[in-house]
């Protein structure tokens, strides 16, 4: 037998423990996650548990507003939103964290080569002598950490569960992009009609001014008259310019939510159209289905998982720690000789390492390791409970707002009633200027309550989707890069997969 092959008989007596070990044992220390069990209600306040029993219908919730250019603006923004993009590059970002982390699993190996012209000089009676030579050498390093406590293990598992959380944090800004287009472009819609009703209401107290004008020219209405009539007419007026600044404003942000220029929707949704209405009421499940439906619940339980992982790491690392490394290595003077005349040498073999002393240094990890994983515990305990107010609140306000509109459009319609009445009777010299202006101001006021009720009413509507969980569930594609490297430097992708 050979020295080479009493080595690697020697090699394998020597590993073939510590390898059985490593793969019949599979320690791995730390606490296990387990999902935990809280307590819910078992309805909604106010509801009978039939009404709960009917679960939420969260799919596509906004084409129930029935309203086709809100649906175009929500898949717009879910394709062109930054948010949407940044939430898309932290999941690719955890993906490749989990795969490097799956990486340490495996043996691992390198291989390097080398070529040098030396040249040795050596002193002699008659001056000095020298060789020029050629070396080559080339060599091959493998090693394997056994990871006999998990602590790799659980690296892996931390990363896992961090691509989950990646996965849910997408979900929960498409959630709330879904919900801000849709509550702008009803803010949108309200002020187009908050804006036409100012007009038209204006328009209709420089009529009445008119006719106090001529009234006065007859003698039977005075200038102070005329002056009232028209000084509420240029108030009513004056209300204009400020609802134009507000609906200028959610276009612009419609237009950033749906990663465009701000004046980009301007022409798009100049058109005024109807506030988008609600068909009521909605289901809305039982509060346990918020614990699957919510992507801010889920992500905050993944990232409790992951940090319950990260304890059984940190304890891992006060165990001894095994790794398998070996390497060979040949050298020669001519490159073909590298395979057979040639020094070869090689070695391997387990590598110990025991944690002796550190001051209590891994220990603290460990402590350090499990408050992060209490934090952690906490954050999704609160992410529920906070799930559960917006729901209630959400249902209150709806349940509310319904009632509050019944009442503004019957003080609307009798408000209208007792306009139309004062003016005829002014016109037939019955009644006082000011019980005319004072019907047609609280026809105004009512008429502009109740349109910023019914924008309410969506926003609510809008607000108890969202609390529920009701977001985009369609496809989207977050393994495309925002931008691609080429050589003139980076570009962006959607540029460069245009023809």
């Amino acid at each position: 037998m050979t020295g080479f092959e009493r080595g690697q008989s020697a090699a394998r007596r020597l590993l073939a423990p510590i390898v059985s070990a490593a793969l019949l044992a599979g320690c791995v220390v730390g606490p296990d996650y387990r999902t935990p069990i809280l307590p819910m209600p078992a309805n909604w306040s106010g509801q009978k548990p039939a009404q709960s029993a009917q679960p939420a219908q969260l799919s596509k919730w906004w084409q129930r507003l029935r309203d086709p250019e809100l649906d175009r603006l929500v898949e717009e923004a879910v394709a062109g939103n930054l948010d949407v993009a940044t939430a898309r590059a932290k999941i690719r970002e955890a993906r490749a964290s989990y795969r490097q982390s799956a990486g340490t699993l495996f043996p691992s190996a390198t291989g390097s080569a080398s070529a040098t012209r030396n040249k040795t000089a050596a002193a002699t009676s008659g001056g000095t002598a020298s060789d020029a030579y050629s070396q080559y050498q080339s060599g091959f390093d493998a090693s394997w950490e056994l990871d006999l406590f998990g602590a790799n293990r659980r690296s892996v598992e931390a990363a896992r569960y961090g691509v989950d959380a990646s996965q849910e944090n997408l979900r929960s800004t498409l959630l709330t992009l879904v919900g801000d287009v849709g509550s702008y472009y009803a803010q949108a819609r309200g002020y187009q009609a908050r804006i036409a009703l100012a007009r038209r209401s204006a328009a209709s107290q420089r009529q009445t001014a008119e006719l106090t004008r001529t009234m006065a020219l007859a003698g039977s209405a005075t200038a102070a008259d005329v002056a009232k009539a028209m000084g509420q007419a240029a108030s009513t007026e004056a209300a204009v310019p400020t609802l134009e600044a507000s609906y200028a404003e959610a276009v612009h942000r419609l237009s950033v939510l749906t990663g465009k220029p701000p004046a980009a929707l301007n022409e798009r949704l100049k058109r005024a159209k109807p506030i988008p209405a609600p068909k009521l009421p909605i289901p809305t499940g039982v509060p346990a289905d918020i614990l699957l439906s919510r992507p801010d619940v889920r992500m905050a339980e993944r990232q409790y998982a992951q940090y319950t992982a990260k304890v059984g790491q940190a304890e891992a690392a006060r165990y001894p720690s095994v790794s398998l490394t070996g390497n060979i290595s040949t050298t020669a003077y001519q490159l073909g000789d590298l395979g057979k005349n040639s020094s070869i040498g090689w070695s391997f073999g387990p590598t110990l390492s025991v944690p002796l002393f550190n001051a209590g240094q891994l220990k603290a990890a460990v402590e350090v390791a499990q408050a992060q994983r209490d934090q952690y515990f906490i954050a999704y305990r609160t992410s529920v409970l906070t799930a559960l107010e917006d729901v209630e609140n959400a249902l209150v306000s709806l349940a509310q707002e319904r009632v509050r509109i019944g009442k503004l459009g019957s003080a609307a319609k009798s408000y209208g009633d007792a306009a139309r009445l004062e003016g005829t009777l002014y016109k037939a010299g019955e009644t006082s200027l000011l019980d005319v202006l004072d019907a047609q101001r609280s026809l105004y006021t009512a008429e502009d309550s109740l349109l910023q009720s019914r924008v309410l009413l969506a926003t609510n509507y809008i607000a108890l989707n969202k609390a529920l969980g009701g977001g985009w569930d369609g496809a989207v594609d977050s393994a495309r890069p925002e931008i691609v490297d080429v050589k003139t430097g980076p570009r962006l992708a959607a540029k460069l997969a245009k023809p």
